[in-house]
């Protein structure tokens, strides 16, 4: 029987021997192992990095078994001994190191201490924000998700230094921590703006992380994780990181984040899943503004491109759209007229690829001519990845999250948009599921053809505040929690992908959204509780109120945001940071009159 308790850089186990006979506990390793008195230390190596551990035993083993330096070591103890206890520590740095980090927090072998230690600390992280009314499950729901979204990024500095993959090289972190592990592409919606108002001082710290990985390296990286940057999936959203933190007050070197970006996106290649120089489809996309497509069956000819992710042209497009989006804010802050120029010129490159016969972003060959034959459920193969990726072109008609008004003008008018988003909800599968889901196999959590279970789904339900319609939206967004986010064996509907999902769920309860990372600002949609209170780092509060709330009385019929009457659909970070209350009274019918002004309808990007 075996007990684990951790700490932050160290754990303890309980192991209890069950039956009669020889007692032995086995180490192992992809490195080496080494073992003295009732200690065995050593490290294994996960994709080129060493992890090293410090492990003390409460019992002295009678012996040890293989020499020093073997990558499995059996450690024997008396056969009367019933139970045994061990502690560790691990590090980046060395074993000595790790047996510093053990010592640091763990000086004892009572497991029931190293419980309530880890027990008090997350009550209060996830004490910050406190939520009252809705149901047990819905509570449970809430802050499992809210626990979840604490899983990324980690904190690597162990005494004021770092181990970093990128030059694999320890360095002294000079005050400020050095953070890795994120999933940008899943990250970027929801989490790291969740942090950003939960934990600011740490989200600074990991933008300068960013530019570090940066600096010893020659890319800012999309994926970074303690052995360097996995590089998976399209675009690098470390740009909407950087803008979303720059809209809201977050302290980070501007002008090296701009020069990261900058150099990155021109110089790195666009290839998902490829890290390596550009290639002539990146020269292509510069040239033209979109990245171009094969039709169906078509040979590669680019030997970079993998065979199973394939180009994802429209989703590459979109992605370095909204990345130099971003990029130009930066550049702007930065004081560089002629680079914003440039970037925000790029990040209209998605009307390269919208068919405004058809209403989709619709992929092009290298002669400008849209692929055809087309169907814009299943062409491009599993996970429509030759066009789209892991979702098919019904999701990314709403990839422009930096210019939703633009996109609005492609469709004609508000009521051509809205009627698009009620029929993405409504499409059928127009085939059996087996068949559906044996070529979009993430596409999980499904409505029609929105896809709930993958990330660039998230917004999409918040977007009908902007062609006036919010009551849609309060609509949408009470039956996606409800039905895809529960306390029994369905769970969630979809990857978890480092906090990405959790993060959405909780600012969905919480009754708002950041539709638009890298803009200051959440688009109110119908919260789950009766009031939630967030606390702030500056001593501040922040409330959210729904007067009569229940899961029929999901409509908002009225609003006032510290006491004054309030019909904006959407709210400022600067009014979370002052503190304060939004007092949303609800019901059982849609208020079609609040929230409809052209003053009301969030603000969208564009120049």
């Amino acid at each position: 029987m075996v007990d684990y308790a951790p700490a932050t850089r160290s754990a303890l186990f309980s192991l209890k021997f069950e039956q009669s006979g020889k007692r032995h506990i086995q180490l192992r390793s992809g490195g080496e192992l080494y073992a003295e008195g009732n200690t065995m230390w050593g490290w294994d190596n996960y994709h080129g990095t060493k992890h090293y551990f410090f492990l003390e035993f409460d019992s002295a083993p009678t012996s040890f078994s293989g020499k020093d330096g073997d990558a499995v070591r059996y450690a024997s103890f008396d056969e009367a001994l019933v139970a045994v206890k061990a502690r560790y520590g691990v590090s980046y740095i060395s074993a000595d190191q790790a047996r510093k980090n053990l010592q640091d927090e763990i000086t004892h072998f009572d497991l029931e201490q190293v419980v309530a230690e880890g027990r008090a600390a997350w009550n209060e992280t996830l004490g910050q924000i406190r939520v009252e009314g809705g149901t047990e499950d819905e509570r449970t729901t809430f802050y499992t998700a809210l626990y979840r979204c604490y899983e990324r990024m980690i904190n690597i500095s162990e005494d004021g230094r770092y181990y970093s993959a990128w030059d694999g090289q320890v360095h002294e972190d000079e005050g400020t921590p050095f953070w890795t592990d994120d999933w940008v592409w899943d990250t970027y919606h929801a989490l790291h703006p969740l942090q950003t108002i939960l934990n600011p001082e740490a989200q600074s710290q990991k933008l300068a992380s960013y530019i570090r990985m940066f600096r010893q390296s020659g890319w800012v990286p999309t994926f970074p994780t303690v052995f360097g940057d996995a590089h998976c999936m399209n675009g690098n959203h470390a740009a909407a990181m950087f803008a979303d933190a720059l809209a809201k007050g977050i302290e980070f070197d501007v002008e090296a984040a701009f020069e990261g970006m900058h150099h990155t996106v021109l110089t790195e290649s666009m290839i998902p899943w490829y890290r390596g120089a550009k290639t002539s489809l990146d020269d292509f996309y510069h040239a033209n503004g979109w990245f171009p497509a094969l039709a169906e069956g078509e040979k590669e000819s680019v030997k970079e491109v993998n065979s199973f992710e394939n180009r994802q042209a429209v989703a590459v497009t979109l992605a370095a759209s909204y990345d130099d989006w971003c990029i130009a804010q930066l550049a702007r802050e930065a004081g560089r007229e002629e680079d914003y120029r440039f970037h925000i010129e790029r990040s209209f490159n998605y009307r390269h690829l919208f068919n405004t016969q058809t209403g989709f972003f619709h992929p092009k060959d290298a002669e400008g001519e849209f692929i055809q034959p087309f169907d814009y459920i299943f062409s491009g193969g599993t996970g429509a990845r030759a066009y789209y990726d892991e979702n098919n072109a019904w999701t990314y008609i709403w990839d422009v999250h930096h210019n939703i008004a633009d996109l609005i003008a492609l469709f004609g008018s508000k009521e051509r948009f809205t009627a698009k988003l009620d029929e993405l909800f409504k499409q059928g599968l127009t085939t059996s599921k087996w068949q559906y889901y044996a070529k979009l196999p993430d596409s999980s959590g499904g409505v029609g053809q929105y896809v709930m279970g993958n990330e660039p789904s998230f917004h999409i339900p918040y977007l009908y505040c902007y062609a006036g319609e919010p009551w849609k939206t309060q609509k949408r967004v009470r039956m996606l929690m409800e039905s895809w986010f529960r306390n029994d064996l369905m769970g969630i509907c979809g990857d978890e992908d480092g906090g990405g999902m959790s993060a959405f769920y909780v600012f969905s309860a919480m009754g708002f959204y950041p539709v638009t990372a890298g803009l200051p600002y959440y688009v109110i949609g119908s919260p789950l509780f009766d009031e939630v209170e967030i606390t702030l780092d500056n001593g501040n509060t922040f409330r959210v109120v729904a007067e009569n709330n229940s899961k029929e009385n999901k409509y908002i019929q009225s609003a006032t945001l510290n006491g004054k009457p309030y019909t904006k659909t959407y709210f400022s970070h600067e009014d979370i940071l002052a503190g304060g209350e939004l007092h949303l009274k609800m019901g059982n019918r849609p208020n079609k009159t609040w929230g409809v002004g052209e003053d009301d309808i969030p603000p969208s990007g564009g120049r």
